[in-house]
């Protein structure tokens, strides 16, 4: 299904709950199959993407991002926890806002892959109490996630040697115990 490749590298992604659709270049030059789950680095931090169609060196002239790689096994178990935590600020917010008797539509929750951002999407406008509300509730549920490490470790490797760094060198093998090791380039 992944074909290592340079051509067919750049690739139309939708992501967000929103459904965000960009163009996207993977950082290995892997062609990627419509329908993969893949992560990719945007603009807002580490996503979780589906991959539409292949795009064409002529479309990918603007990129929205980076396709690190495919969803892992691990990735999916991270996943599990973060559509928890999502459905718990969903519920704790809905809460919030009948408790304060503030009548506005919550829509949806969404939790980025690196567990860094939270976002919270509303209908109509959102008065200045709903804006403390949910900066509160992000802090709250991005601590409760619980993942700040794992985001550190995708962005600086688990120690000497690690491949997860974009200028590390490579593993050597000594990450085989590590926690994100399908992430490790070798």
């Amino acid at each position: 299904m992944i074909q290592e490749t340079p051509v067919g590298r750049h690739h139309f992604v939708r992501i967000s709950v929103l459904g965000h659709v960009g163009r996207f270049t993977s950082v290995d030059a892997v062609a990627y199959g419509r329908g993969m789950r893949v992560i990719c680095r945007t603009s807002r931090g580490l996503e979780v993407g589906e991959i539409l169609s292949p795009a064409s060196e002529a479309e990918s002239h603007d990129s929205d991002g980076s396709i690190l790689r495919g969803v892992t096994v691990e990735d999916d178990l991270l996943i599990a926890r973060l559509e928890r935590n999502r459905q718990e600020a969903f519920a704790a917010c809905q809460q919030e806002l009948a408790s304060r008797g503030i009548q506005i539509p919550l829509l949806e929750v969404e939790q980025l892959f690196d567990g860094s951002s939270l976002y919270f999407y509303f209908l109509g406008d959102v008065p200045a109490e709903v804006a403390d509300l949910t900066s509160q509730l992000a802090e709250t549920y991005n601590a409760a996630a619980g993942i700040s490490q794992f985001s550190d470790l995708l962005e600086t490797g688990c120690g000497h040697g690690c491949g997860t760094a974009e200028k590390a060198g490579g593993c050597g093998g000594a990450c085989t115990s590590c926690a994100i090791a399908g992430a490790c380039k070798k």
